[in-house]
């Protein structure tokens, strides 16, 4: 395989409502960034064959971000469609059961990176113990996290969704090969005053061993996206550079 390029690092969101909207977005940033997810309001409005469109008509990789999370048996036949879309990555929930996982690893056949959603880059300290968590983990998110993904590399996953704040944990604990992908990505100089709450820059996540940025806000609401996405992929650049061999 080739080696990832700066703009290979990045996942766009394509966090818009309508297929029209995100095909003008693909267009034009097609050529700056490596993938582009689909989540849950573009799949709800457009469905799959929104998805089958991008994978064999724009031949660009999609993260399908729909975080699965069901019975095993329900979750295990919806990655059996999710898997015949040809979408490079999608999410399942690490939640109370591991079955669920293991079904659905057992459903991609590895036909789809499956990768298990830690803690959203959205909960604090506070919201797990509103959640009724014992202190060890709503005191510690970060201690969740690699519980979770602990489970998630036992049953099989690609890796695991999680903040820059833990990537480095991930890599220790479960290897290079067990991918970190991070949202909550904030560009040097980009402002923070979103739901987001374990925010991290391109630099910090990379240092981390982060394996794909997962970028939205900061690319679609520029004047020029076009430059966004490459102020982040050069940022991407020196940060790969500054890292030793």
């Amino acid at each position: 395989m080739p080696a990832k390029e700066a703009r290979d690092y990045i996942v766009f969101a394509l966090d818009v409502p309508t297929a029209g909207q995100a095909e003008e977005l693909v267009d034009e940033l097609g050529q700056e960034v490596g993938m582009f997810k689909v989540g849950l309001e573009l799949f709800i409005n457009s469905g799959p064959d929104f998805v089958r469109r991008l994978v064999t008509d724009r031949k660009v990789r999609v993260f399908l971000d729909l975080k699965l999370h069901d019975i095993p048996v329900t979750v295990g036949r919806a990655m059996e469609r999710i898997a015949a879309m040809g979408v490079a990555m999608t999410t399942v929930h690490c939640g109370e059961n591991r079955g669920m996982l293991e079904a659905a690893v057992e459903a991609a056949a590895g036909r789809v990176k499956v990768l298990g959603v830690t803690v959203l880059t959205s909960v604090a300290a506070a919201d797990l113990r509103y959640a009724g968590f014992e202190e060890r983990f709503s005191g510690h998110p970060q201690e969740l996290v690699k519980h979770r993904a602990a489970m998630a590399f036992e049953c099989g996953c690609s890796g695991v969704v999680c903040s820059g704040h833990e990537a480095a944990e991930i890599k220790k604990n479960f290897g290079k090969d067990f991918m970190a992908v991070v949202p909550g990505i904030r560009p040097d100089g980009g402002g923070r005053d979103d739901d987001q709450r374990r925010t991290v820059t391109p630099a910090r996540a990379l240092a981390a061993g982060a394996d794909y940025l997962v970028v939205g806000r900061p690319i679609r609401d520029a004047g020029d996206r076009r430059a966004a996405a490459r102020n982040i992929a050069g940022q991407v650049a020196r940060a790969l550079a500054a890292v030793p061999v």
